[in-house]
């Protein structure tokens, strides 16, 4: 397979430089008519850029999801206007104007980039070291999807992924995280270029930072090499030797100079995060040999030299497409797997083997439903990997009877994580991104404070990713209050985007897999119990199948009228179940709402919650175990919550439960008050 630099034709030295400046240019008048930016990092990586995207990557700008494209991205999301310069020039559907247009409101250029927005954005970067964790999924991705599709003389999925960081990506631990996974795994076809430029917002990096990044990343088994950031021949020579080592993966470090070509400027933080300002660029200018007057400015022959990258994407593609036309009639079933994955469809029947649960089962924590649910899955859904971040035991986030992967297994789909939380959940996004794969991790509902930057953006992302948060609050027990959840819950419902569902028994766990796989659109977590949980009678209340509603009523009224509406999620359910039997002694008539997920009950009809939750019921409690922040929405002015304002405790679960007021007893004798007081006024 050839790769871009051989099916090119030389150019002249002076036409590149004029074509490496012209990077910087756009940079700088970006930044400067914005009054806002980061001109530094695309001025000192322009070169490195140039030879990257003209050289070496495998893209089509015409089609930027070409599945088999390599795979580019800007870790430095900072440095933006490197990103949207090369895909203007390139001949992505960026025309100038959107350049022109950068940091403004309604553009497609906004200060960092955003995947969904911007044609040919891999993932969205910005906050610092995400886009390296993003990279090793995409890595992981190929692997497996090679692994799975490829046969002699059918190279399905061959390329590499590429990013470039900066000293603040290397500086966050998530990075560290995914850099030791990277290189255990021995992830051959991903390759980094590192900014070394030594300069952060704050100053030199010597303020804060003296570590030998390239002794580091050989001590994670990576193969590293030193190169001169502006030296072309070499910038070249060493990604050319990246892409022969496929048992390391690689890091360049290419040392730079930030905002290269700036007479007062250049090697200093002022041109970190602000605008040159205009005389400094209008220097700049002079210096580049570009017309110190004119912005936007395109030398002749640069934007034809940039565009034989659409010539040479679509020849690509085009002889890509081949193979798979004849990998089609050699490999039929593959191929029909292989596009269905692609467009993310469920196969025919893909849950014909979900379980179900009866009463008479007894108890059973959600968490081993989960678990139960996903060995289900294994055989029907190919696509579906995943792991935990070394609790695969605990929360059960693993397939049975499926391989791992590993460096010498790539066909196994459990993936360990190690105790990686952070990387796992930057590595979960890059995997989804990548396309082809449904990805699932899985730890305590506790560390998802590790893992919340990157939900927050596969959130904004709108990726599929799906979070298995088990141990789900002060009910695990004698682990005590450091691993008992109690704001989580609030935190996570407050991210817009995430569809959180926490089942009340074994057979919602059930449902809420099969939402969370149905979802396309964006994440889903699925907060579980460690505790077991009674197993509903499905023949006397409702349905589990109603989950996917968010809120419904499990149990009502004899006469549908109640005094009284009970609501809870997760393990409280029970809690309410058994209070309304106590309320019931007392003439007192009850309904309980299963209320597994807001986001879910928001999304339905006016008219279909007005009659879950009735408005002239004013009685209305809500109970679950973490702080009761957001349920005054649905309890209303007269209504209240038994929640937990406080840390948990070191106790046997029923213990600790009895201790805060999560008993049956105690709702009941709250509902008690409420009534009659509501009675009275």
């Amino acid at each position: 397979m050839s790769t871009p630099s051989e099916t090119s034709a030389p150019v002249s030295a002076e036409l590149q430089e004029r074509a490496i400046n012209t990077i910087r240019v756009l940079a700088m008048d970006a930044v400067e008519r914005a009054k806002s930016g980061h001109p530094g990092l695309p001025m000192g990586v322009a070169s490195i850029a140039c030879t990257l995207w003209t050289r070496h990557m495998r893209y089509n700008p015409r089609n930027p999801r070409w599945a088999n494209r390599d795979r580019f991205v800007l870790s430095a999301g900072h440095g933006s206007m490197l990103l949207y310069s090369m895909l203007f020039l390139t001949g992505y559907d960026l025309p100038l104007e959107e350049l022109q247009r950068f940091r403004q409101w309604g553009s497609r250029t906004p200060g960092h980039p955003e995947h969904g927005l911007t044609p040919g954005i891999e993932t969205t970067t910005g906050p610092l070291g995400q886009g390296f964790g993003n990279g090793v999924g995409m890595a992981i991705a190929e692997r497996m999807l090679a692994a799975r599709f490829n046969r002699p003389g059918f190279a399905l999925v061959d390329h590499h992924t590429y990013a470039i960081v900066s000293d603040g990506d290397l500086m966050e631990g998530v990075a560290s995280e995914a850099a030791s996974l990277a290189g255990h795994l021995g992830l051959g076809k991903l390759i980094y270029l590192y900014d070394d430029n030594r300069i952060t917002i704050d100053g030199p990096t010597a303020l804060a930072f003296s570590e030998d990044v390239a002794r580091r990343f050989e001590a994670y088994h990576w193969h590293v090499q030193r190169v001169d950031g502006n030296d072309l021949p070499a910038v070249d020579a060493a990604i050319r030797a990246a892409q022969t080592e496929l048992e390391r993966p690689s890091l360049i470090v290419a040392r730079t100079h930030i905002a290269h070509g700036a007479p007062t400027k250049q090697d200093t933080s002022a041109a970190h995060g602000a605008p040159l300002g205009a005389e400094e660029v209008r220097k700049t200018k002079e210096r580049l040999g570009f017309p110190p007057d004119r912005e936007f400015y395109t030398p002749d022959g640069v934007l034809e030299y940039f565009r034989l990258a659409q010539a040479r994407g679509a020849a690509l593609e085009a002889a890509w497409a081949e193979r798979l036309a004849a990998y089609a009639v050699a490999h039929p079933d593959l191929a029909a797997e292989w596009q269905r994955r692609q467009a993310r469809e469920l196969p025919p029947d893909w849950d014909a083997d979900l379980p179900r649960f009866s009463a008479a089962e007894g108890g059973m924590a959600t968490r081993l439903a989960s678990g139960r649910t996903l060995s289900a899955l294994a055989g029907r859904l190919p696509e579906l990997v995943g792991g935990s971040a070394d609790l695969a035991t605990s929360t059960e986030a693993a397939l049975k009877g499926v391989p791992s992967f590993q460096r010498d297994a790539p066909e196994g789909r459990n993936l360990h994580f190690g105790v990686r939380e952070h990387a796992m959940g930057a590595i979960l996004s890059g995997l989804c991104l990548h396309g082809g794969l449904r990805p699932f991790g899985g730890t305590f509902l506790i560390f998802s404070d590790y893992m919340r930057p990157t939900i927050r953006l596969a959130a904004m992302m709108e990726q599929p990713v799906i979070y298995v948060f088990t141990h789900d609050s002060v009910g695990l027990g004698e682990d005590g209050p450091t691993h008992q959840p109690v704001e989580h819950l609030a935190a996570l419902r407050a991210i817009p985007n995430l569809l959180l569902i926490r089942p009340g028994d074994a057979n919602e766990a059930v449902e809420a897999w099969r939402v969370a796989l149905e979802r396309t659109d964006g994440p889903t977590a699925l907060i579980l119990s460690r505790q077991k949980l009674a197993v509903l009678d499905r023949e006397r209340l409702a349905p589990a199948e109603r989950l996917r509603l968010g809120a419904y009523v499990l149990a009502d009224a004899e006469d549908g009228r109640p005094d009284l509406i009970l609501m809870a999620s997760g393990s409280e359910l029970q809690v309410i179940m058994a209070a309304r039997d106590l309320l019931a002694q007392d003439g007192v008539r009850a309904r309980v709402v299963s209320f597994p997920s807001w986001e879910l009950f928001e999304r339905q009809a006016p008219e279909y919650r007005a009659k879950v939750l009735p408005p002239t019921v004013r009685a209305r409690i809500a109970v679950e175990a973490a702080v009761p922040f957001g349920w005054c929405r649905y309890v209303g002015d007269d209504g209240l919550t038994v929640g937990l304002a406080r840390y948990g405790a070191s106790a046997p679960f029923e213990r600790i439960l009895a201790e805060f007021g999560f008993t049956p007893e105690h709702v009941a004798e709250e509902a008690r008050r409420l009534v009659r007081r509501l009675r009275s006024e």
